[in-house]
């Protein structure tokens, strides 16, 4: 890559390892995530995920591999990125015992701004995320999602370039869900660099730019919501089964599982020459397949596809 090309990446990794004992985590992870855009990490339980977005965020060390975030480098000049990022992790962490008010105004002091001005950005942040009425009263005294908007609002306190967001929404109620999605739309229109892993594929298929898909320590796809899909299948074709038998029959060739209600759904290109060939094929005799509906692919498809994980 060009040197002009990596000053207009907000986060830029080449070679990435990491093994903990004899456990390979990460074998070798290339991101690259242009300036103001909103990558999401996704993968199954246990790839990398966390790792990954540790040693991006200074926290941790690979065991080789370089990473850039906002220009520089993450080893040799760390406090530099310190001072450039937020991250906010997969559960609120917040001083019970303070206010919002006083949260905020301590991590805009932390971050070098005066007083007053510590105060103005304290004001406009428990503002822009519904916190004013209750910010005099202890965050112990928070809902999980109160505790949540407060966390994101003391990162964001130091108007950080590149922010991690680490499943985020996590244990949020729908409402609380949405303001989150809003909030990272907002960010990245004003330039900031978002990562974001998460265990909600709606959620990436909706925020993301572009989405990379890990799977045993490495990056096994990467590319827009659409390309991933079409990669996959650019439709789907979902069939209920009138029996068990004929369910477990055609199980292996599935991207989609549901065994309480019989239906798995299938690679299609959507036309209807192939949809009418599936269905002579996987059913010749007509009564197997009750029903059957053609959608469109989801990134839940991609996901099952690339990574192997349980269905």
């Amino acid at each position: 890559m060009t040197t002009h090309a990596s000053a207009d990446l907000g986060i830029h990794a080449i070679g990435l390892t990491k093994s903990y004992g004899d456990l390979r985590v990460l074998d070798g992870i290339d991101l690259a995530v242009p300036r103001g855009s909103v990558l999401a990490l996704l993968g199954p339980n246990g790839a990398g995920k966390t790792t990954t977005v540790r040693i991006l965020a200074t926290l941790t060390a690979a065991d080789s591999g370089s990473v850039r975030v906002a220009g520089h480098d993450t080893v040799a000049e760390r406090s530099r990125v310190r001072e450039l990022i937020a991250l906010t992790g997969q559960f609120a962490a917040v001083d019970e015992l303070l206010t919002g008010t006083e949260t905020l105004r301590m991590m805009g002091r932390l971050a070098g701004l005066s007083p007053r001005a510590a105060r103005t950005r304290a004001d406009g942040l428990l503002a822009r995320f519904g916190l004013t009425e209750a910010a005099g009263r202890t965050a112990k005294t928070y809902s999980g999602g109160m505790r949540r908007r407060l966390d994101l609002a003391a990162s964001l306190v130091s108007r950080p370039e590149v922010i991690f967001l680490d499943e985020p929404t996590n244990g949020l109620d729908p409402r609380s869900r949405q303001d989150l999605w809003d909030l990272v739309r907002e960010l990245r229109a004003d330039g900031t660099t978002v990562l974001l892993t998460t265990q909600y594929l709606e959620e990436a298929d909706r925020l993301a730019d572009r989405v990379a898909v890990l799977a045993d320590g490495r990056i096994a796809a990467e590319g827009t919501p659409g390309d991933l899909k079409a990669r996959v299948a650019g439709h789907r074709l979902d069939l209920t089964l009138t029996n068990r038998a004929a369910y477990e029959a055609l199980a292996p060739r599935a991207v989609h599982l549901d065994p309480e209600e019989l239906t798995l759904g299938l690679a299609t290109d959507g036309s209807a020459a192939h949809v009418r060939t599936l269905l002579d094929e996987l059913d010749p005799d007509r009564t197997d397949i009750g029903r059957f509906a053609l959608r469109s692919a989801t990134l839940d498809d991609v996901f099952l596809a690339l990574t192997g994980a349980d269905r």
